[in-house]
């Protein structure tokens, strides 16, 4: 891990946990509540993503009550439509505006990525600081993973009318509009932004699990 990063680490960032998807490559029903190894999915990415943050926070669709347990702020997408991913990334940012309003950036992440790597907000805040970047995202062995990212709050606005007016839905597409830098992490052993899409990968992401205990 870079020596720089802990005066970055948890400064000003708040988390957002996107699970306003719905499932389909999975069979539908709700995946962040899908068992794996001891814990639940969503628990694997909540354990690894809020010691890296001021606050964490859960954007989602579904009934809030279903994530009781967690004790997280649930906060469904600010439009309406189940409009992807950039609707969740809107939510977080306007969230943070109203309730957190001296916090400048927000980092996002899926529900289904349990092994997000645990240096990942520091060295995108290192980047952004470097780079002057307004967004900072991942890639892992050449492959770009724009949902997992660093955003600066002030492309709220922005954001809200590329996706009201001009129907913008992927990520990439509005992103490269702004000051944006991708970090790439390495993909080996394992790809740390694997996330699961479908039943199969739960066995992929047991065996991760079972390769890094056999590791300690």
């Amino acid at each position: 891990m870079n020596n720089n990063l802990d005066k970055f680490t948890k400064k000003k960032v708040i988390g957002i946990i996107l699970a306003g998807g719905r499932s389909r490559r999975f069979g539908g029903g709700h995946k962040f509540l899908k068992k794996l190894s001891n814990k639940l999915l969503i628990e694997h990415v909540i354990d690894r993503l809020r010691p890296q943050t001021d606050k964490l926070i859960i954007n989602s669709n579904s009934d809030p009550t279903l994530f009781s347990a967690q004790d997280l702020v649930v906060v469904p997408d600010s439009i309406g439509g189940y409009q992807g991913p950039l609707a969740g990334i809107l939510t977080g940012m306007e969230w943070v505006i109203k309730n957190k309003p001296t916090c400048e950036w927000i980092v996002t992440c899926p529900s289904d990525a349990p092994f997000i790597p645990l240096d990942f907000v520091g060295e995108m805040q290192l980047c952004a600081q470097n780079e002057k970047s307004e967004i900072v995202c991942v890639s892992s062995g050449e492959r770009a993973h724009p949902v997992c990212g660093l955003w600066h709050v002030s492309l709220a606005t922005d954001l809200r009318k590329a996706l009201i007016n001009e129907g913008v839905r992927k990520i990439d597409s509005w992103t490269a509009n702004y000051r944006l830098s991708i970090i790439e992490f390495s993909n080996l052993p394992y790809d740390p932004f694997f996330n699961i899409n479908r039943l199969s990968d739960m066995e992929t992401a047991e065996k991760i699990i079972k390769f890094n205990e056999l590791r300690l």
